[in-house]
């Protein structure tokens, strides 16, 4: 599971840093979360293809997180882009975007789906066979959802030695493999656990972003493997808080440490700081596993 930052700092595009975007890749998806401005030039520097990406989900309307999807949209049309493409995201993403593309003249040469969402519940919004994913309302001023990834468990491991000594044959790999036991010519039922090995633990991602403190959301990411949380501010403005419906570090660290994450990934920095090492310290005051997002950063859990 490779988590690649594309940008990760508040408000608006600077010269060095860039609003909220950031591609997932698990189990052969690539998926991107939310679309700020100049995500498809972060795209090209990070060399990750647009083509790979069939998936974008949006977690709310501000600019912020968003203003770069039109952009995108209209790029991969001119790349002559013929396979589906889905958008998830709050009710009223399909009539904005869809909106600047007929003004514009610019509708897709490709199935542009939208799925919009207006639960204020978790919900699965895309599964297969090997990942779902799921909405984590949060806490913002606008309707806003977070998103939790969930690898499901891979097919069991042939424990080649076993296999050999039981003389199985060939025939029944397959469904060993799915789990299932296999009966032997004299009747004999070798169970499964004999014959296989544990695939590797399924992995968990959970993006949260933009939000006010929300414990509410601790049950739903118990355990995650990694947990993006916002840390717009520091402690010493956090009476900003309350009007901005922001995070501070503290505040996502009490968060990872209640859900007992493998590891916090903090971001959505407000540009006031000259430095985000603060950030990382004031964190690690309250949960042990912390780490900072920058643009262009890539994590490996």
């Amino acid at each position: 599971m490779k988590l690649n930052i594309l940008g990760c700092y508040a408000a608006t595009p600077r010269t060095l840093t860039n609003p909220t975007s950031q591609v997932l890749e698990i189990k052969n998806h690539l998926f991107l979360i939310d679309c700020g401005e100049g995500t498809q030039v972060q795209l090209r520097k990070n060399r990750i293809k647009f083509s790979r990406i069939d998936h974008i989900f949006i977690s709310h309307l501000h600019g912020d997180h968003f203003f770069g999807l039109p952009g995108l949209i209209s790029t991969l049309r001119l790349l002559g882009r013929e396979k589906e493409l889905h958008v998830y995201g709050p009710k009223g993403i399909k009539e904005g975007i869809t909106l600047m593309l007929k003004l514009g003249d610019s509708w897709t040469n490709f199935p542009l789906l939208f799925h919009e969402l207006s639960s204020k519940i978790p919900e699965v919004v895309f599964e297969d066979d090997n990942v779902s994913v799921e909405t984590i309302p949060l806490d913002h001023r606008i309707y806003t959802n977070g998103f939790l990834f969930r690898e499901k468990e891979g097919e069991r491991k042939l424990n080649i030695q076993s296999v050999a000594k039981f003389k199985i044959d060939k025939a029944y790999f397959r469904n060993i493999k799915k789990g299932k036991d296999v009966t032997a010519e004299d009747g004999t039922i070798i169970p499964n656990k004999l014959l296989t090995i544990d695939p590797p633990a399924p992995k968990s991602y959970a993006f949260c972003s933009d939000t006010a403190y929300r414990p509410e959301i601790v049950p739903q990411i118990k355990e995650v493997d990694a947990l993006y949380h916002e840390s717009t501010f520091l402690q010493s403005e956090e009476h900003l808080t309350t009007k901005t419906k922001h995070a501070t570090a503290k505040e996502a660290a009490t968060i990872a440490k209640s859900a007992d994450v493998g590891a916090l990934v903090l971001g959505h920095y407000s540009t006031r700081y000259k430095t985000i090492d603060f950030f990382k310290k004031e964190a690690e005051e309250i949960f042990p596993n912390v780490h900072l997002a920058d643009d262009g950063k890539v994590f490996e859990f």
